[in-house]
């Protein structure tokens, strides 16, 4: 290498390069960061979407009544609490003065939930208003088994088979069930495991697990069943549970949990809903002798106060022992 290619004239380019690069690097980071301050801003998609709903009911009445929304005055809000009050019950009007607040802090304004006089009004509307949260009813084991016994044996009845058993036995929210991809599943001849990287209680991305045991009736399996419907799937990949043309054609488009709340009330009433497998988990699992802890190892909650809610045998008509008194 002669002394000119040494000089620094000829390892500009190289340093011009350098340059370029730490730049194109910079500018990947900038991107990075405003994806992150997207994610923290919106949550999880769940929460991002009746954030967004509840903005623009709110926004729409803001303007109906000719009121600024950023900062509403404490005055407009009581206002507005008290036109959603005549329709929604405390705890939804509750989860849209958090989208307000959100709203004012995104555009860096002081919220007028923290109204001192505001939250007096609140305590007053929460006394007023029925606060009883309406909880999804259990259902029994006889109900669950009528219930599988009457799906076709067609696609359609074979997929509804394994949304119903696996969500009943693994305690799933509708939204994790419609979530769930092939290859979050490991099933060996000890039992099934399903994988989630993310659920209502984990919006950073931890993985949790569930384990699933078979069953000792095998029309009532749920690893059985989630084994039926993989056949018919033949493939290794994608979402698990997936929309059904006429014709019996499976095709890749994943269901909704909308779609998975309406296949229970289809199959056990219009009374139950999708948390109504959940719900009966717990009530059976510990009334049959599961402990806290076991029941919170599957259903993922992080306080037994959770479990005490979701346990039905609280249900005074059913479990009372004023029936059990010999008389």
């Amino acid at each position: 290498m002669s002394q000119a290619d040494m000089s620094p004239i000829a390892a500009a380019p190289n340093l011009t390069e350098a340059r370029a690069l730490s730049l194109h690097i910079d500018e990947e980071l900038h991107q990075e960061a405003r994806e992150y301050l997207r994610a923290g801003l919106q949550g999880a998609d769940n929460s991002h979407r009746a954030y967004m709903a509840d903005l623009r009911q709110y926004l729409a009445w803001c303007q109906e009544n000719s009121y600024e929304p950023t900062p509403l005055t404490p005055v407009a809000l009581v206002e507005y609490i008290t036109f959603l009050g005549r329709t929604r019950s405390f705890f939804t009007s509750q989860r849209h003065l958090a989208s307000i607040a959100k709203y004012h802090r995104q555009n860096n304004v002081e919220s007028p939930t923290t109204n001192e006089q505001f939250k007096v009004f609140l305590k007053g509307f929460k006394l007023k208003k029925t606060v009883r949260q309406k909880q999804a009813p259990d259902f029994s084991i006889k109900q669950l088994r009528q219930a599988l016994d009457l799906l076709p044996g067609n696609s359609t009845g074979i997929r509804d088979r394994a949304i119903l058993l696996l969500g009943f036995s693994g305690a799933f929210r509708r939204s994790e069930l419609a979530q769930l991809d092939i290859n979050h599943l490991l099933i060996d001849e000890a039992g099934m495991v399903i994988r989630m990287a993310r659920s209502k209680t984990n919006q950073f991305g931890e993985i949790e697990e569930k384990a699933v045991s078979y069953a000792q009736e095998p029309d009532y399996c749920p690893i059985i069943a989630i084994q039926q419907w993989l056949d018919l799937l033949n493939r290794d990949q994608g979402p698990l549970f997936v929309r059904i043309r006429k014709g019996d054609r499976i095709t890749s488009q994943r269901l909704s949990d909308e779609w998975v709340n309406l296949l229970v009330q289809q199959n056990l009433g219009k009374s139950y809903t999708a948390h109504s497998l959940r719900a009966s988990f717990v009530t059976i699992a510990k009334a049959n002798g599961a402990d806290d802890l076991d029941v919170m190892n599957q259903t993922k909650h992080r306080t037994t106060t959770m479990i005490q809610r979701y346990d039905r045998r609280r249900n005074i008509r059913k479990h009372n022992a004023s029936g059990k008194l010999g008389l």
